[in-house]
């Protein structure tokens, strides 16, 4: 026994030491210590950039009627890149039930804001027998809260809002509260997790077809006002909103959309792009709109939009949300406040705090909607008791989805993504004018960039093993990071170089006896990088909130807020090494071959360059479509999908265009990651072999069910 273990001790230090050997950057390279995050680096330097473009634009500005420009240009761009909105349909509301507690009364209202997408709400109003005026109303927008606004926090407000006489509306997010998307009836819980997973999993399929998951939200709260104003207790005039964490975000958001709400104090969200890509990245899908940094947006985008109505930034020193980014917004939004002569209508308080509701600021509040809706009255902050759970419950089981069932936001984004499907099919009948518009496509909403020149890699060591050796390079990449890389060279070598990718890293297959050895002892000389996200460049620091089983989605809405992809830097950076390769043999045959995940890049690889002559993917999700199409997908999935793709292309039309070069397609998978088969992959199957059929080369497309035990098959 103690032989058996000493062995396995032994066995395993070799297995550990042989990987460090394989690393090139460990201990030796000081300037690339911090390789990991050397993605996200990249991602918001670029974003650094435009954020600067647009404050130098800002920074000319010499009157109103300049600031006015930009407001229109930005309410254009707003509605562009969180619309289309559908059309307002009736709201169909029913009043499930009424709570009297005496000096105010509770409606419990679900509303449908688009047909058959059902909203739970309250609508909180004041008993007043003598009152003679309406009242004024403010919208109450829930952070992440599990319970959405029936949270304690959240219910302190809300009741010292309609003690001091006003009506207060308040609804449930999406994914919270009692319209969880993934209810499951035996634990009573998300089977997904909170409520930032259950914006960011549907979410992650909106971006997918250009749409987002704020879309929803924004829709639900400028139906919300529309519930509102049927009714003839609410002054139309003197609407307000406010909401804290999370629902900072949905009221700056829904306030910079609905011109109707006269008074805006969302709280402990704003910031701006520069201090937030500085301190925790970008948050859960919600909080992202497609591509906003790339149309030149920023945060104070959604007050500036507003001016000169009433808003106040409510915030706190210690919040997650940098402070000093909050502050430089105060300073570029007050310069318009100011030229439109009403600098009194914006305003900031703080108080010294974490992420958190604080006595000082509720007090501010109040007396901002005091002030601004025109219902004076005392300011000071009430202990009031609570509803209970019971007198809180809107639906009859607690969740829409067993109570009413009806749309979700993966339901909604799936009807966008058939019509896109369609409109793809139609297109691709006529290939003549389809494949030269898809790669240019392709190259657009990837964000790949051309190049010209790749500078000369740096040789930092070799080591020596039977038959061939491994060198080990770095070459510079597309940003200021390198892409270490190992190059297997046998002693015998054929006029072939594979480039390797494996979304494990370089090293998952490097090790004497794995895949990357077989191919080698075929006398083909196989290069495997780390391409920039993976191996000794990744996965980085960057966990955010929205994050799956190890996968980061905010690290890919960081690439999407700067109309990039991760994909398209990491396939940009592969045809760097394919120019490198090229450079040293311009006789070389150069072959493609990923795995998993990596398949979607050296697709887009090989798409955008005719040197890589052969391509060989091993358990590709051979569509974005699918994650698209199906409620549940592999999180994983994402991070080398193209967000906004399913508008112009799919992996198929990637495949279909490296047509007559070799093509081997090896045990597809589906979007879950599991074996893939049914109608979907014929579909996907059979166009890509009519396109070798096309080209009377249907010899070159292959189609294996295992990767062969030999793999001299192969080639």
């Amino acid at each position: 026994m103690k032989k058996t273990l000493l062995l396995l001790f032994l066995l395993t230090g070799l297995s550990a030491s042989a990987q460090n050997d394989l690393l090139v950057l460990k201990d030796k390279w000081l300037s690339f210590t911090d390789a990991p995050n050397s993605l996200y680096h990249y991602l918001a330097d670029q974003a650094f950039i435009l954020l600067k473009e647009r404050e130098g634009k800002l920074a000319g500005f010499k009157d109103l009627s300049d600031w006015q420009k930009w407001q229109a240009q930005v309410r254009e761009t707003l509605f562009d890149i969180t619309g289309p909105f559908p059309d307002k349909t009736p709201l169909n509301p029913q009043i499930v039930r009424v709570i009297d507690k005496g000096s105010f009364r509770v409606e419990h209202i679900v509303f449908e804001s688009i047909p058959h997408f059902y909203v739970t709400s309250s609508l909180y109003l004041p008993v007043n027998p003598g009152r003679k005026h309406k009242f004024p109303a403010v919208i109450y927008c829930s952070g992440h809260s599990a319970d959405g606004y029936r949270s304690d926090v959240y219910q302190h407000v809300i009741l010292n809002l309609v003690k001091k006489g006003f009506a207060v509306f308040a609804f449930d997010p999406v994914g919270q509260g009692e319209r969880l998307e993934y209810f499951d009836v035996r634990t009573g819980k998300s089977i997904i997790g909170g409520p930032t997973s259950e914006h960011s999993y549907p979410g992650a399929q909106a971006f997918l077809t250009g749409s987002s998951q704020a879309r929803y939200m924004i829709w639900d709260g400028i139906r919300a006002v529309d519930y509102l104003l049927s009714r003839k207790e609410i002054d139309p005039t003197r609407i307000g909103i406010t909401g804290r964490s999370g629902g900072g975000t949905q009221s700056a958001y829904i306030a910079a959309f609905d011109d109707r709400i006269y008074a805006a104090a969302p709280e402990n969200y704003l910031t701006n792009y520069t201090r937030l890509l500085q301190t925790i990245g970008p948050q859960d899908a919600e909080q992202n709109l497609f591509n906003l940094i790339n149309r030149g947006l920023d945060h104070p985008d959604f007050l500036i939009v507003r001016a000169p109505r009433p808003a106040l930034m409510i915030t706190t020193t210690g919040d997650m949300f940098s402070i000093q980014g909050a502050m430089e917004t105060e300073t570029e939004v007050s310069r318009i406040y100011r030229l439109y002569g009403a600098g009194g209508n914006f305003s900031r308080v703080e108080d010294d705090a974490a992420h958190a509701s604080t006595k000082r600021n509720r007090e501010a509040m109040y007396a901002f909607f005091q002030k601004h809706l025109n219902n004076p009255g005392s300011p000071l902050d009430e202990d009031i008791k609570g509803l209970t759970k019971e007198e809180l419950q809107v639906t009859r089981t607690g969740q829409v989805s067993t109570s009413f069932g009806g749309e979700s936001v993966f339901s909604l984004n799936l009807y966008d993504a058939v019509k896109l499907s369609d409109s793809l099919d139609k297109r691709r009948s006529n290939p003549d004018l389809f494949y030269p518009r898809v790669l240019s496509d392709a190259k657009r909403l990837s964000g790949y960039r051309e190049f010209k020149d790749v500078e000369k890699p740096v040789f930092a060591g070799r080591i020596l093993r039977d038959g061939y050796t491994v060198e080990k390079y770095l070459l510079k990449g597309e940003g200021n990071y390198v892409i270490p890389y190992l190059l297997f060279k046998p002693s015998q070598p054929h006029n072939k170089t594979i480039i390797y990718l494996n979304p494990s890293g370089k090293s998952a297959e490097a090790s004497p006896g794995g895949e990357i050895e077989k191919l080698v002892k075929l006398g083909i000389a196989v290069l495997a990088p780390d391409l920039p996200g993976m191996g000794e460049l990744g996965p980085g620091n960057l966990k955010g909130d929205a994050y799956f089983n190890g996968v980061s989605h905010n690290l890919w809405y960081a690439s999407m807020l700067i109309g990039r992809s991760i994909t398209g830097i990491q396939s940009g950076d592969m045809n760097r090494l394919v120019t490198t390769v090229r450079t040293s043999d311009s006789h070389m045959e150069i072959i493609g071959f990923a795995r998993k995940g990596m398949t979607s890049v050296v697709l887009h690889a090989a798409a955008f360059n005719r040197d890589i002559s052969r391509v060989i993917i091993v358990e590709p999700c051979l569509s974005w479509r699918s994650i698209a199409d199906n409620r549940f997908y592999d999180p994983a999935l994402i991070m080398n999908s193209v967000p906004g793709a399913l508008k112009e292309y799919d992996l198929p039309d990637l495949a279909a265009s490296l047509a007559p070069r070799d093509l081997v397609i090896v045990n597809p998978v589906n979007q879950e990651g599991k074996e893939a088969n049914g109608s979907d992959l014929e579909k996907d199957i059979d166009y890509i072999k009519e396109s070798y059929h096309r080209k009377s080369r249907d010899k070159n497309f292959v189609l294996l069910k295992t990767l062969p035990l030999e793999l001299s098959e192969l080639f």
